[in-house]
C-alpha cells in the first residue's frame, strides 16, 4: 500500500510541477524523479527478497531446534532404559554381591561367512551327528578313515568304533562275516592291506616278487589241498595219513584248518637248495594265510614255524603248474564249479604268464610251463601252539625239475 501511495505522490509532483517550470527545466526535473522512482522500486525489491529469505532461514532454524529437541528426547529416554536395565541385574546378581564396573575391552570380533536356510541357528541339523558320519564312514577306505580320524577327538572316538573297521573290512575282503575273531578289526584290516606278505617276516633274501589274490572263506575246518583242478575222488579222508595220499595222489585233505577269512598272495621265490644269486631256479609258491596270522605274536618272534605234510614228484613233463585249496564243505558249490573250469580262465597254452582264480570258498593259480622235465610239489603248513594246534597258513610250492 506504501508502494502505491508513493507512486502516486511521484506521478502528482510530476505533474504538477510540469504546469509551472520551463521546458528545458521540467523536462530535467522528469528525468531526475525519473531516476529517483527506479532507485525506489529497485531499492523495495531487494528489501522484498531479503525479507522472503530471512522468513526461509527462520524457518530452517526452528526445523533444526525441533528435530534436536525430539533427538534428545530419544536419547533420554534410551538412557533411562539402560539405566533401568542395569539396575534390574544387579538386583538379580547375587544377594548382597558388591558389583565392580569393569572396563570391557574391546575385541576384534570375527567375520561370519553366509550360510544356507537349513544351516541356521534355529535349524535342527548338526555337524556331528553319529548316525549321520557312521554312513559316511561306509563309503571310505582304510586310508580316508585313518585321515578322518585325525580331524580331532570326536572324529577319532568315532571312527575307533569297531562296527565301522568290521564294515570296512568284510567290504573290501568280499567276504561274510566270521563268527569270532580275535583282535580289533581296525588292526585286521591293516595286517591285510598294508603292503606285506609272509616273506616279509622270514626268507627275505629268497624272495623275488609277488601278486595279493585276494581273501576267501573257510566256513569248515575240512580243506583240500591240491596240484591240479581235476582233483581225484581218492584223496584221503581228513585224519587219515595225508603223506602217503600226497605220494600217491598229489593232493590231501585237512579237518583242522582255521576257519574265518584267509588270505591269498601268489609267490615267486629263488631254489632253496643252493644260496647263490645267480641260480636260475625258481619256485612257484601259492600262500595263503589266516588274517589274523601276522598279528599273532607268536608269528612275529619265530616260534611258528611251517612244517612239511608231503611232497610229490611228477615225472613226466607237465603242461602247467598248478594249485589250489578248496573248503570240502563247498566244493559242489558253484562258486567252486567256476574255478574248476580250468579253460575259463587259464587261458591258452602259449601264454607263460601266472593266472590266478578265487571264489567264495576257493583259491586256484595256474601257469603254463614251457617244454620240461617234470615238477616238484611240496606241500606246508604253519600250526599254531595251542591245544588242538589248528593250521593257520598253507603252502603249496612247485619248482620244475
Amino acid at each position: 500500500m506504501g508502494l502505491i501511495t508513493s507512486r502516486y505522490y511521484l506521478w502528482f509532483k510530476l505533474n504538477s510541477s510540469s504546469s509551472s517550470s520551463s521546458p528545458s527545466s521540467k523536462k530535467r526535473e522528469r528525468e531526475e524523479e525519473k531516476g529517483e522512482m527506479i532507485t525506489y522500486v529497485r531499492r523495495s525489491k531487494r528489501l522484498n527478497k531479503d525479507l522472503v529469505d530471512e522468513n526461509e532461514s527462520e524457518r530452517q532454524i526452528i526445523t533444526y531446534v525441533r528435530r534436536r529437541k525430539r533427538v534428545s528426547t530419544e536419547a533420554v529416554k534410551e538412557n533411562e532404559e539402560e539405566i533401568s536395565r542395569k539396575r534390574g541385574r544387579e538386583e538379580g546378581a547375587g544377594d548382597g554381591d558388591q558389583i565392580r564396573a569393569v572396563k570391557k575391552d574391546r575385541v576384534i570380533a570375527p567375520c561370519s561367512s553366509p550360510h544356507v536356510s537349513f544351516l541356521n541357528p534355529h535349524s535342527d541339523f548338526s555337524w556331528y551327528d553319529v548316525d549321520l558320519w557312521t554312513e559316511v564312514a561306509k563309503h571310505l577306505d582304510g586310508q580316508d578313515l585313518t585321515a578322518l580320524s585325525l580331524v580331532n577327538k570326536w572324529f577319532d572316538r568315532l571312527i575307533s568304533e569297531e562296527c565301522i573297521w568290521k564294515y570296512a573290512c568284510l567290504r573290501d575282503m568280499d567276504v561274510p562275516p566270521p563268527r569270532h575273531v580275535s583282535f580289533p578289526w581296525k588292526l585286521i584290516y591293516s595286517a591285510a592291506f598294508d603292503g606285506s606278505h609272509a616273506y616279509c617276516y622270514r626268507q627275505q633274501d629268497k624272495h623275488i616278487d609277488w601278486m595279493r589274490i585276494g581273501s576267501f572263506f573257510l566256513d569248515s575246518p575240512f580243506v583240500l589241498l591240491t596240484e591240479t583242478l581235476a582233483p581225484s575222488k581218492r584223496f584221503n579222508r581228513p585224519g587219515t595219513d595225508v603223506q602217503r595220499s600226497i605220494e600217491l595222489t598229489g593232493s590231501c585233505s585237512l579237518n583242522n584248518a582255521k576257519t574265518g577269512i584267509w588270505i591269498a598272495d601268489l609267490q615267486l621265490v629263488r631254489c632253496p637248495v643252493c644260496n647263490l644269486n645267480t641260480c636260475e631256479g625258481t619256485m612257484q609258491v601259492l600262500d595263503a594265510r589266516h588274517a589274523e596270522l601276522f598279528l599273532e605274536e607268536n608269528y612275529q618272534n619265530g616260534t611258528w614255524e611251517y612244517e612239511d605234510l608231503g611232497q610229490h614228484r611228477i615225472t613226466s613233463p607237465a603242461s602247467a603248474a598248478v594249485g589250489a585249496i578248496f573248503d570240502l564243505k563247498y566244493l559242489s558249490s558253484p562258486s567252486t564249479s567256476q574255478i574248476l573250469d580250468a579253460k575259463s580262465w587259464v587261458g591258452a597254452s602259449i601264454d607263460l604268464q601266472p593266472r590266478a582264480k578265487i571264489g567264495n570258498h576257493a583259491v586256484a593259480v595256474n601257469t603254463n610251463l614251457q617244454p620240461n622235465d617234470g615238477l616238484y610239489v611240496r606241500y606246508q603248513v604253519m600250526r599254531d601252539n595251542k591245544v588242538d594246534g589248528k593250521v593257520v597258513s598253507i603252502r603249496i610250492s612247485q619248482q620244475l625239475i
